[in-house]
């Protein structure tokens, strides 16, 4: 029993941004219904996959959700799932997609059926046309300051980034929206644009007030920008990366690496303050060149004690694969993560929700459905149908599952 049980959710989506904002709210222990595409979705094969073309990536993002597959090209799977969309409950009437609101999925044909209905549209700009995260990183600048240092042209990131954010303020948005039905009784529609989301935050951060004074930031490396921070590499060839933001991250590290007199005496000579961050950054490369002769003459275990004893801010580079052996915290021990056994797929270590409440239990994890897992079950709960008109559906193709 999750902090939001009781509270169900219907999801039409694909790709990451609102399956990641389903996912929590499921997480957090909502009932979330996807109404899938009874051929699969846009999403249903997307990498990675196993050997077996099974989609790791649905698999991950759709835990503890239930999957009703309709043929929403058919008149009647569309009356189908407005009426799962639309179907009373105090706490129901709550609709999350990133599809088009057009047509039967509009905001207006919705509430002839509810008028209370609360729907979140995730689109790509606020004018409603198309963009991805991948197309939106490049036009709000980021990958100009990404990369190596001495390289002209643009690195994309691999993690998407503004997805995962907008996932995110979705599921703030319907709570919102949630909130102020109870208070008022009245639904509404929430447009939620990835662009926007993105350019709000490089706002939120200071990217923009930085151009607009006419400051061009420069690609920083794997330096930290406006502070210290950045990769070395042990005697033993481990690679780390060390970070001196807070005084006492600073002072922990000129400690533990025996540079307190050198970083004075360099301070003094820059005429720098390294007690402002802003002067570490402005002196890094000297900084990294101290730092450097005591991390190459050390090896991993010796960083690892003396940088324990001084509270340093650090960790190893190390792959994924690195991450789960090395890692007791991505593990069963983590009471975050459940190992389960994923049809189609086999035993998979799941992450629930990070979230630890106080007063409620954590939500346990549930593997992903198989498409169309809880169709029948769901027409007969929802809906009232009974068992010869779900096996005519079934029959006549408008609806699919296990």
């Amino acid at each position: 029993m999750g902090i939001l049980s009781g509270m169900r959710v219907v999801e039409v989506s694909a790709f990451v941004a609102a399956p990641s904002g389903g996912l929590t709210l499921a997480q957090m222990g909502a009932e979330v219904i996807r109404i899938d595409d009874i051929r699969g979705g846009l999403d249903y094969r997307r990498w990675p996959v196993t050997e077996d073309n099974v989609s790791l990536f649905w698999q991950g993002l759709n835990k503890n959700k239930r999957s009703v597959a309709i043929d929403i090209r058919n008149p009647e799977g569309r009356e189908l799932a407005k009426a799962i969309i639309c179907a009373p409950g105090e706490e129901a009437g709550l609709l999350l997609t990133n599809f088009p609101p057009k047509g039967w999925l509009s905001y207006e044909a919705l509430c002839k059926a509810r008028e209370d209905l609360i729907q979140l549209t995730v689109q790509g700009n606020r004018q409603g046309g198309s963009a991805v995260d991948y197309t939106v990183n490049p036009a709000i600048g980021v990958p100009f300051f990404t990369g190596p240092e001495d390289a002209d042209d643009p690195v994309n990131s691999v993690i998407p980034a503004w997805d995962c954010i907008t996932g995110q303020m979705a599921v703030s948005g319907l709570l919102a929206a949630e909130r102020h039905r109870r208070l008022t009784g009245k639904g509404q529609h929430i447009k939620l644009a990835l662009e926007d989301v993105a350019m709000a935050t490089m706002g939120n951060l200071g990217f923009i007030a930085e151009a607009e004074s006419g400051i061009k930031r420069e690609k920083p490396g794997n330096y930290l920008f406006g502070a210290f921070g950045r990769d070395f590499v042990s005697s033993d060839g481990v690679r780390i990366m060390i970070v001196g933001l807070t005084p006492k991250q600073w002072s922990g590290l000129c400690k533990a690496t025996d540079t307190v007199e050198s970083m004075q005496a360099l301070a003094q000579r820059l005429d720098l303050d390294f007690s402002q961050e802003g002067d570490r950054f402005r002196a890094r490369r000297e900084i990294a060149d101290l730092i450097e002769i005591w991390v190459a003459s050390q090896k991993i275990n010796d960083i690892d004690s003396d940088f324990t004893a001084h509270g340093v801010c650090w960790s190893r580079y190390q792959s994924v694969k690195g991450m789960l052996d090395n890692n007791p915290n991505c593990s069963a021990l983590n009471p975050m993560f459940e190992r389960l056994a994923q049809p189609d797929v086999g035993s998979m270590l799941m992450a629930g929700s990070p979230l630890e409440f106080e007063q409620v239990d954590r939500q346990a994890v549930a593997v992903a459905p198989r498409l169309g897992e809880h169709t029948d079950q769901v027409l007969c709960e929802l809906l009232g149908l009974g068992g010869g008109e779900i096996g005519r559906l079934h029959d006549q193709g408008i609806v699919g599952g296990v």
